[in-house]
Formats: C-alpha cells, sequence, structure tokens
C-alpha cells in the first residue's frame, strides 16, 4: 500500500478526465476504486473535492489517498481490441492526408464515429490502425453522423487535439458539406436561421434522437431550443426534382444540415429521418427519393474542411472526393465533381 500523494499536472497532461489520467498513472486500478474515492472525497484537485469526469488542467494539483500496490490488486486482464487487418487495411485506405501531428480521413458512410448504442464497429476503435509508428492512437476532434460521409480529422497528440478542439469551438475552421436534396431551393443562394431542439423521449438513452426546426421569433420562449444558422448554395439543378447543394453550417448543432434542409422543404435524399420517403417538398411534390437508378442511401457528404494547423500555423484544406453511391447519382444525373467551385460562399 503506497502513502498519501500529491502530484501535479505537468505539460501535456492537461485537458483530461481526471480518471483517465489516474488509470494512466496507476494502470492497476480500476474505474470501480476511483469513483469511490471520488464519493468519499479522498481524491481531491487542488484541496477540492471532485468526480471521476473532472477535466484536469496543467498545473493543478492531485491529491492521491493511499493506493495497493499492483501485486495486492486480483484482476483478470482485460481482452485488448484487435483492429482485423481487413478492417485495419479499410481505415488506411482512407486516409486523405497527415503528418506528424494531423490525420484526415474520409470517412466512409455507413461507419459510426464513435461507439455507442448497438455500435462496436467505429473509427475512434479502427483507429488503432493508424498509429503510424506513434505510442498511442490518434484522437478524435469532431464527429461525423453515421451516415455522412467525408473529411473527417484525428490528432496524434493530445496538445494537438486540444488546439483543433478549440479551434472548432471557437469557430476557426471551414467546413463545406455537398448533399443532393429533393426539389430545387429558391433563392439559389441564402441562410437558413431555424434553431433546433431536441425531441423529448424518442428512443432509449437517446438513441435514434431527433431535432425539431424552431422559428427564430420562437426561440426564446422555446426550452432547450439552440440558434442554429447554415449558408447553401445551389449548385446544379434537374428541371424541379432535384439539386445539388453545397452548405456551410455556422454553427454546429446535432443533425443542423438534415433537419435545416428539411424544413425549408428540400429534405436531403435518402434521409428518412427527417425527410421520410412520403414527404413532398413545398411546390414540388418531392420527398426524401428520387426513386430509378438513385441510391435510397443518404446524399450528405462533408466535402472539405480548412484549418489553421495548430503546430505549423499554414492553413490546410482537405478535400474529400465522393462516396460510390453519390459519385453514381453525381453521374446518373450528368454531373461532375469539377463542376463546383472549391469555395461558393467565397465573399459573403
Amino acid at each position: 500500500m503506497s502513502r498519501v500523494q500529491t502530484l501535479t499536472i505537468a505539460p501535456g497532461e492537461g485537458d483530461q478526465r481526471l480518471d483517465r489520467w489516474l488509470k494512466r498513472m496507476f494502470p492497476h486500478v480500476g474505474q470501480g476504486r476511483i469513483e469511490k474515492m471520488c464519493r468519499k472525497g479522498e481524491l481531491r484537485v487542488d484541496g477540492g473535492r471532485v468526480k471521476a469526469s473532472t477535466r484536469l488542467e496543467v498545473g493543478q494539483t492531485v491529491r492521491i489517498p493511499p493506493l495497493p500496490d499492483a501485486s495486492e490488486v486480483k484482476s483478470e486482464p482485460k481482452p485488448q481490441p484487435r483492429v482485423s487487418d481487413a478492417d485495419a487495411q479499410m481505415i488506411q485506405s482512407c486516409v486523405l492526408w497527415k503528418d506528424d501531428h494531423v490525420i484526415a480521413l474520409n470517412k466512409p458512410p455507413g461507419l459510426a464515429t464513435q461507439g455507442g448504442s448497438k455500435q462496436t464497429r467505429h473509427v475512434d476503435g479502427l483507429s488503432e490502425a493508424l498509429k503510424f509508428g506513434s505510442d498511442e492512437k490518434p484522437r478524435l476532434v469532431h464527429r461525423l453522423d453515421k451516415d455522412t460521409s467525408g473529411v473527417l480529422l484525428l490528432a496524434r497528440s493530445r496538445e494537438v487535439a486540444k488546439g483543433l478542439t478549440d479551434a472548432i469551438r471557437h469557430k476557426e475552421t471551414r467546413k463545406i458539406y455537398w448533399a443532393l436534396v429533393g426539389g430545387v431551393p429558391v433563392p439559389y443562394l441564402g441562410e437558413i436561421r431555424y434553431g433546433l431542439v431536441k425531441a423529448p423521449g424518442h428512443g432509449p438513452s437517446g438513441g435514434g434522437e431527433k431535432m425539431i426546426a424552431v422559428h427564430p421569433r420562437d426561440m426564446d420562449s422555446t426550452p432547450g431550443a439552440k440558434r442554429a444558422h447554415t449558408l447553401y448554395a445551389t449548385l446544379y439543378r434537374v428541371a424541379s426534382r432535384a439539386a445539388w447543394v453545397a452548405m456551410e453550417p455556422i454553427t454546429g448543432r446535432t443533425h443542423q444540415l438534415r433537419a435545416h434542409m428539411a424544413e425549408i422543404g428540400h429534405p436531403i435524399i435518402g434521409d428518412g429521418k427527417y425527410g421520410g420517403s412520403g414527404q413532398e417538398n413545398l411546390g414540388d411534390g418531392w420527398g426524401a427519393q428520387l426513386g430509378g437508378m438513385i441510391s435510397k442511401k443518404l446524399h450528405l457528404h462533408a466535402r472539405s474542411m480548412s484549418f489553421v494547423h495548430p503546430v505549423t500555423r499554414k492553413v490546410v484544406t482537405i478535400k474529400a472526393p465522393l462516396p460510390d453511391h453519390m459519385a453514381q447519382s453525381w453521374d446518373t444525373l450528368g454531373w461532375e465533381e469539377s463542376f463546383a467551385d472549391d469555395d461558393p460562399f467565397e465573399g459573403l
């Protein structure tokens, strides 16, 4: 049994949960013991009581009560999840760009970003195959919906992860999405400012969550509503049936682009949650499916992302080619990726 210890959070160890930091320092200490030490007030940060989820900052002091030696702890070794050779090859083939600090993927549709309800195969788990010689796996700094494809960034160290996360939080990055929508948005260039609020009681443990659009005039009277802002540009159209739309989310709310496009009467093709196969667009009569050779999968793709590199301080822009089902739809409709400007919102 060790004695009481007081340790200081060193540079490079900040911005992480207390329980995760403690497990790195003392791998034999289980989550249950950490939670118990927090409840009893034995584990303290800067003299104050904390939770296991409390985030640590550089320079803080952590009081650690006596801990058993590793030899005294009886625990069965946990099997380490192994990424299959096929999955390793798949996720490595998704790499669009990398350096010593950042990795950019073209996330395929149908692959979850993180684990969750019934999600056992996801980018976070497969990132074990993206170490490329590093001691630790890269960290996610943002997310894409499971069925949305496109640019996804991972950081190769905690410091870089913090820099990218802060940049995203402070709106210092730019993301442009492409979508195929039912009908043709008019005006061709515009913005959507409907707020969003989560539908109450939808699915167990938040599963199957759905956002409801709220008119700006009703924001103050709608509990839980958050402001949301999307720019859109109609790039090409097929009569009044469908349009290729570029979108830039100014805010980053859950399902923002999907909910916003459905709210203005032009749901994203393949979006059963917000469009519904029977939903009619205002004035067009087209729902979330086009039929024929057009895939029923969601047609939403994170086309590009621009950010200031947290180490080199240079602006980096990553572009992701369309996934197969969207590329096939583009071909069917007579469009090519090269038809679109890199930044349809330039000057706005």
